[in-house]
Parts: structure tokens; sequence; C-alpha cells
């Protein structure tokens, strides 16, 4: 029987950790593994006993993006696999906080994935590179809006246009993620977080997430607005 392409550890405090479990292949994301990422973290969703969730890889790399052996050997196959079972899809749709724990190189699809975490942190052995440009592929997860809002448009064309690295150092530096961590530490940084989260009030935590996000691309007056409105709702119903 072949090792799990995704491991899943569910905690008794309400976290659950899933590691990409492809080390071979740089935890590229192939079909098994699409299809396995995208069950797992919609199942996860509906398990009112996990309410934070940690993304992590395994071996030297988080995920170095599509599969490009899979995807060249058979394109036919491989492109309707990846849109039907959508990683970026699957995580733009959660409803429950995602800390990622950047344990190595993050590279397109890997970045990408990256970029839609709440909450983002890294090893010093971390890197984030976007290479559309180099195999030829416009992104489809995300990163053409996602990458300029977290370090500035001009920053972002930098890092997309060139397809050239990012280290540790300078991901924190730029804001990118928030903080970079010794490789033995990252987990413990993550479960720290999670746990901080969890201290508080279940729906809450929900709710105050999708309200920052539903609101971020809004006029500051509209998102205001929709403060005021998601207050006077919550209210008809107890905490």
């Amino acid at each position: 029987m072949s090792e799990d392409v995704l491991l899943v550890e569910k905690h008794p405090d309400g976290y659950a950790v899933l590691t990409l479990n492809r080390p071979k292949s740089l935890n590229a994301w192939s079909m098994e593994l699409c299809t396995r990422f995208c069950e797992v973290f919609a199942a996860l969703q509906e398990d009112d006993q996990i309410r934070v969730l940690i993304l992590t890889g395994s071996g030297p790399a988080f995920c170095a993006g599509l599969d490009v052996k899979e995807m060249r050997a058979d394109p036919d196959a491989f492109f309707p696999h990846v849109r039907a079972n959508s990683p970026g899809v699957a995580v733009q749709a959660g409803r429950k906080p995602l800390i990622g724990a950047i344990n190595g190189a993050a590279v397109t699809g890997g970045f990408e994935i990256s970029l839609l975490c709440d909450i983002l942190i890294c090893s010093e052995n971390a890197s984030f590179m976007d290479t559309h440009t180099r195999i030829g592929l416009m992104p489809g997860w995300g990163i053409s809006q996602l990458l300029s809002r977290r370090v500035g448009i001009s920053r972002a064309k930098a890092i997309s246009l060139t397809a050239r690295k990012v280290g540790s150092a300078e991901a924190v530096a730029i804001g990118l993620v928030n903080s970079v961590h010794p490789q033995e530490q990252l987990l413990d940084e993550a479960r720290s977080i999670a746990h901080a989260m969890l201290a508080g009030v279940p729906r809450i935590l929900a709710d105050y997430r999708a309200l920052i996000d539903d609101g971020f691309g809004l006029p500051l007056r509209d998102a205001i607005a929709l403060e005021r409105e998601r207050v006077r709702a919550s209210r008809q119903r107890p905490v």
C-alpha cells in the first residue's frame, strides 16, 4: 500500500495539521494529491471538532507547484482533473482559519496556496518563487491579485515577472510572511498560533475571519457599513 500523499493529524484541542506528503517530488500537485487534498479540506470544513487548520509540507520543500512530469505525460487528463479538483478553489471556499507553516521552497502553485493562508509563517529554509512566466502558464489560484495586496504592486511585479526567488529574510522584511523561525520550531509556532485562535469564542472566530475578508476589497465607508450590518445580525443569536 502506497504512503498517503496527504497526512492529517487531528488534535483534540480543536485543530488539524495537513502535511503535503510527496517529498521525493517536492510535494508537487499530482492528480492524486489534488483529489485527496480537496476531499480532506472539504471534510474538515464540516467537522465541528476542528476549528483551525495548519498546512505544511514534508521533506525539504513545501510545494513545488504542479507536477510537471505528470502534466507533460498526459496534459489532456491532467489539466481537466486539476480544474475539477483544485486545491486553490478548495482553500478559497474554506471558512476556518488556515495557518501556513512554510517549511521549504514554495514555488508557483505552492506559492499560490501559501498566499491563500490567513496567517503565513516560514522556516529559515523557506523560499518563494513564481515561475508562471518561465513555464508559460497563466496563474489560476489568485497569485496575480493576492501577492500585490500583500507586498505592493511594484514588488509583486518584480517577483512574478522576473520569476526570482525570495528568501525567508526578504519575505519577512517585505511583509510576505508574518514571521521566520528555525526549522525545528516552525510547527510549534504554528500550533501556538492555533491555540491562541482556539481560545476565542468558536462562532466569533469564523465570523470575524469572514468579516475581515469580505470587507477588505470594499471602500472604507462600505466596509464599515458591512461591519455594522454583521454586528446587528450577530446580536440576533446567542454567542
